[in-house]
């Protein structure tokens, strides 16, 4: 049947680099965001009859973590041929907690001293034989990065998996710790031998899942937690910090006696990270790194590039060369028709109609039609029924078009962002956060995807896989889509443009004060939620390993952009691609004239006899508290969750008008669809922006959730949230504005009285054994 070998280790210490260069796998590297918690195989590349199995990156194998479960289960049920244990030599002992459990499981291990050539560089040594003595197995040093020590590696794994020679680790606690370890052993029936001391271990931490595992009887348990009583006195503190204590104390040890240290007063990386990790220079610095990236990415990603990619492939087509002489033509047409207009020459005006510049006829320069025209003659060279025309043109090559528009930006975003992770930096950026996001309930990892949903929501609730704890994963997919993503960026130009019609033109603060309401809207429900039965406890501190500054390899980051742009392309543009086509469909089709079918598009206000209208005139009155209750605007609503950029567009449709968020008649005509009220205008922008994500964020929701229960809360609770902040605003600010004390302003009021109740009422009490359960929950179910 062959060998199997699994490869095990912290995040951050080059495990999925090591199975990479082994399997000649495409991996994703790294830990952030989005490393799956299932193990990975692969064939060893010289010998294909042994399979390596690569985990999830861990710190321990108590089972607190999804990773942690899968990791602990492999290793223990289904007992791979050896353990290769990966450890950052320049961090061992962090790394070596680990291991520690590890070589305790009577498996043939292998330690792997990964980044030996930065500890040379450091003028450390390690003193490998003793090392390899204490733990009981061979230990080799190796440079995954650089692909040095792997050939010695795999010789000694397959050696130890062939002879199954299991670890026989020296490494001991305490004498008064030991003796407890060996009378709860004695006290242990039926498990097997090469696992005593291990459940001996978890049985005197009172771990229940080695308890529900092993199922001793009453008077074992009962015996248990009598020595452990008397192990707990004896230290004053419980018995899994004393084990835990005990075994970084053996580790302490082991280190002194192995590693001889330089004596260098700081290295390369400490002198790094006394600016980035600051306690005052790390969020400036971390800011302006950010800035820089989404600098890039938006002005070169969403601007050039990404106008060629909608306009270029999906659209009508690109003008290559000749721009500066059609840009010159078109600005002297402009003149003409505007002297036209203001001399009232209609039959100048109607000659000038027809000589407007057009870069598709070659006289300007090379110019290459896209898929819009080519396929739209296709189909009409080949007779196609015009609603299939439609479908194919308007419907999926728009819809496959959308997607297409995003894929420069995220190229760009995430080979930056890979860079920044492959080099160390990222690592860095929860602990400068997590600071601030603890005092809100929310643990530093739930700021990672925040980050990434400014530029997009899908990747955003990816990068949640990486937070252990399942509550605060929850809670956090919950609440980062509610930061402004690009997608959202023309509804906040739209209301900008409107407000400087209706307010005043110095609308500067519209920008920003939406993105801080996004921010503030995540730190509310963090309170909120916290306070619930799902979410009381603290938030769950966590640990993360801060890697050596190193340049990452252009291979490891080009397949970490890979992965995340493949993934956007197959999950995101699958549901934008599917949804476009429903929209289509309920936008064409509808009742008229007492028949059902496709609407004539050239009909004047065909759309009013669409599905899509019916559908939003059931759905408006819904919307009237916040200002916006007739069908159109909420029409707008609906076609957001399909790309939340349609918004504008279907402004564009019912109002006749160019869809471009630029286009200040467009901002006149959805300020009029509006009302040409400022509150309903701003409260529109808060709903659209805090409700439920797109279809692809959805989608991936529901991926991330596991659980269509949680999926359809976690939208339903960002949709009713984002009701109460429109209502409040457009209630408030209509009553500000010297508008009516009504039935809606008491609807507003008892919400702000609910949400204020809500964050300020006491934390309800809660299980500490089990973060998240509130305390006689369990009893009562």
């Amino acid at each position: 049947m062959g060998l199997r070998i699994a490869l095990a280790g912290n995040p951050n210490c080059g495990k999925t680099t090591l199975f990479n260069s082994l399997t000649g796998a495409s991996q994703y590297v790294g830990n952030w965001p989005g490393v799956t918690v299932e193990k990975k195989e692969g064939k060893y590349v010289r010998d294909k009859s042994v399979t390596i199995t690569d985990l999830p990156g861990i710190y321990s194998l108590s089972p607190y973590s999804p990773e942690e479960i899968v990791s602990r289960d492999y290793l223990i049920e289904d007992r791979p041929d050896a353990v290769i244990n990966l450890v950052d030599a320049t961090n061992l002992e962090r790394n070596l907690y680990l291991t520690t459990q590890i070589v305790n499981l009577g498996l043939p291990v292998v330690v792997a001293l990964n980044m030996a050539d930065l500890v040379k560089k450091n003028g450390d040594k390690i003193n490998v034989a003793k090392l390899s003595d204490q733990l009981g197995c061979p230990v080799v040093e190796i440079s995954a990065l650089k692909n040095t020590g792997i050939d010695e590696l795999m010789q000694h794994a397959i050696k130890q998996a062939t002879s199954k020679s299991a670890a026989a680790p020296k490494v001991r606690f305490d004498a008064a710790v030991e003796d407890v370890i060996d009378q709860v052993e004695a006290l242990i029936k039926g498990v097997p031998a090469h696992l005593a001391r291990w459940y001996a271990i978890k049985l005197l931490e009172g771990e229940q899942r080695t308890i529900d595992s092993i199922k001793p009887s009453k008077t074992t348990l009962d015996k248990v937690a009598e020595i452990r009583a008397g192990l707990e006195q004896r230290f004053d503190d419980d018995a899994e910090s004393i084990v835990t204590a005990e075994r970084y104390d053996a580790i302490a040890h082991m280190v002194d006696e192995t590693v001889k240290r330089s004596g260098k007063n700081l290295t390369t990386t400490q002198k790094i990270d006394r600016i980035v990790t600051n306690r005052w220079l790390g969020l400036p610095v971390f800011i302006a790194v950010m800035f820089v990236v989404y600098y890039i990415a938006v002005t070169l990603g969403g601007g050039v590039v990404t106008d060629w990619a909608n306009d270029g492939i999906s659209g009508d087509g690109w003008l290559y060369t000749g721009t500066e002489a059609y840009d010159a033509a078109v600005a002297d047409w402009e003149e003409q028709v505007a002297a036209a207009e203001e001399a009232g020459d209609e039959a100048l005006l109607a000659q000038l109609a027809e000589e407007e510049p057009d870069a598709s006829d070659g006289s300007y320069g090379l110019w290459i039609p896209g898929l819009t025209p080519i396929i739209s003659g296709a189909l009409e060279s080949a007779g196609v029924a015009a609603w299939l025309q439609s479908l194919v043109v308007d419907g999926i090559v728009a819809g496959v078009g959308a997607v297409i528009g995003f894929i420069p930006q995220m190229i760009l975003l995430f080979l930056m962002l890979s860079f920044l992770e492959g080099c160390g930096y990222m690592a860095r950026v929860a602990f400068i956060m997590d600071r601030i996001f603890r005092k809100f309930g929310l643990s530093g990892k739930s700021f990672i995807p925040m980050l990434i949903a400014s530029g997009c929501g899908v990747p955003a609730v990816m990068a949640t896989k990486t937070i252990e704890n399942e509550r605060d994963r929850r809670m956090t997919i919950m609440t980062t889509t509610m930061i402004p993503c690009g997608a959202k960026l023309p509804i906040i130009a739209l209301v900008f443009g409107a407000l400087a019609g209706q307010v005043s033109d110095d609308v500067w603060y519209v920008g920003p004060l939406f993105y801080f309401m996004g921010v503030a809207a995540i730190i509310i429900s963090g309170i909120m939620l916290r306070k619930t039965r799902m979410f009381a406890g603290e938030a769950t501190p966590f640990i993360m390993e801060l890697p050596q500054y190193h340049l990452p390899t252009v291979r490891s980051v080009l397949m970490a952009t890979w992965e995340r742009v493949r993934s956007y392309i197959i999950k995101a543009g699958t549901i934008i691609f599917l949804s476009t086509i429903v929209i289509w469909f309920l936008m064409n089709f509808g009742f008229y004239e007492g028949s059902f079918g496709l609407l004539d598009s050239e009909m004047p206000d065909y759309i009013q006899y669409s599905l899509m209208a019916g559908l939003g005139s059931i759905i408006a009155p819904l919307f009237a508290p916040l200002g916006f209750g007739d069908w159109q605007a909420t029409v707008t609503s609906i076609t957001g969750l399909v790309a939340k950029e349609n918004v504008v567009a279907t402004v564009g449709i019912l109002t006749s008008l160019d869809a471009s968020e630029t286009d200040p008649t467009t901002w006149t005509a959805f300020a009029a669809m509006m009302g040409g009220s400022a509150p309903a205008i701003m409260a529109f922008c808060a709903f659209n922006l805090l409700c439920a994500p797109c279809f692809a964020a959805i989608g991936t929701i529901r991926r991330q959730m596991a659980s269509a229960k949680w999926t359809w809360f976690a939208i339903g609770y960002m949709t009713v949230f984002a009701y109460a902040v429109a209502l409040m605003i457009y209630q408030f600010g209509t009553l500000l504005a010297g508008g009516g004390f009504g039935i809606g302003t008491v609807f507003a009021l008892v919400v702000l009285a609910a949400i204020l109740f809500q964050l300020f009422r006491p934390m309800p009490k809660y299980d500490k054994e089990k973060p998240g359960v509130v305390a006689g929950a369990a009893e009562a179910a």
